[in-house]
């Protein structure tokens, strides 16, 4: 079983720039020699209309004290799509890579629908500037709609373990509820590999067994601890799920290959507190090293809206 201490809430958005007013979403770290950079994704005010849009910017950490922040980013690292493309209305980051001289983002675009709200796909952007500001590799997804897939791929977390070795968790959606009449989305976590990082072959089948019925599944982070694998992500229900006992929690599974999960919650080791600005949902973990610790950040109340942060998994 994982054992994490929580340390507190590491980043908030809320008030630094008109189109970083609130939300901190699927934070995603890049070690640089002299920062840490976390991506994140934010939002500025709704439209009169009630519609939003989705930007990416960082924060930079003192590598020694992560509590301590060097810059915010000043702009959105990449531009939203054109009109009509796939990420004209967000671009939310789900991984950086270093790629050679280059950084590499992974990242889930927005567009909107009439029948249902939103659909999301998988684009890639390149930084030539060290991480800075990224230029699409083309106006295209990378990971989009397909024979089995036939819509929602988001949320990208990215390994390379070789030079020909890359794999990609990412949640991929299966069907659309009408609650109430309105629209909700249900997507469970899939699996790709590819030898360049740019074209990938998908296996097209849940990675995670789900626990409840029309599970939602996302942001799968895996790690290698004690001799296995181990992933955490987060899940709730498909329904109803705006509350503290059926929103987002972070689950655990354990592999040997990366392939094949067994699902195993109870010894995810965290859990929403009693009070505070992670007392109602947990979710979006990302799981890194730092210093000789291993640490976690994540989100919070309301899918993230304060912002994310962090806990050390303890020995």
């Amino acid at each position: 079983m994982l054992h994490w201490r929580k340390l507190g809430m590491l980043f908030r958005p809320a008030g630094r720039l008109p189109w970083m007013h609130e939300f901190a979403q699927v934070p995603t770290t890049l070690l640089l020699p002299d920062r840490l950079r976390v991506y994140f994704s934010c939002r500025p005010q709704r439209a009169a209309d009630g519609s939003c849009l989705s930007y990416s910017g960082f924060v930079d950490l003192d590598r020694s004290d992560p509590m301590t922040v060097l810059e915010v980013s000043p702009e959105p690292v990449l531009e939203l799509g054109e009109a009509g493309c796939f990420d004209q209305f967000g671009v939310m980051a789900g991984t950086v890579l270093a790629v050679g001289d280059e950084f590499w983002l992974y990242y889930c675009g927005w567009s909107r629908r009439v029948a249902v709200p939103y659909d999301w796909a998988i684009g890639l952007a390149v930084s030539r500037d060290g991480g800075r500001s990224f230029s699409r590799r083309g106006r295209g997804p990378i990971v989009g709609p397909s024979l089995d897939e036939p819509y929602l791929q988001a949320c990208p977390i990215v390994r390379r373990l070789g030079e020909e070795d890359w794999h990609m968790w990412y949640l991929s959606g299966t069907t659309w509820l009408q609650v109430a009449g309105h629209p909700e989305s249900v997507y469970v976590i899939m699996h790709a590999s590819s030898s360049d990082g740019v074209h990938w072959a998908r296996d097209a089948q849940p990675v995670i067994p789900a626990r409840v019925d029309f599970e939602c599944q996302t942001s799968a982070s895996t790690f290698a601890w004690q001799g296995r694998q181990r992933m955490l992500f987060s899940y709730r229900h498909g329904v109803d799920f705006r509350n503290s006992e059926r929103g987002y929690r972070i689950g655990h599974a354990v592999s040997d290959d990366l392939l094949r999960w067994q699902r195993d919650d109870d010894a995810a080791g965290i859990a929403p507190s009693a009070a505070d600005w992670d007392s109602q949902m947990i979710c979006y973990p990302h799981v890194f090293d730092l210093n000789g610790r291993t640490l976690m950040l994540y989100c919070g109340n309301e899918f993230g809206r304060e912002g994310f942060g962090w806990a050390e998994l303890l020995a």
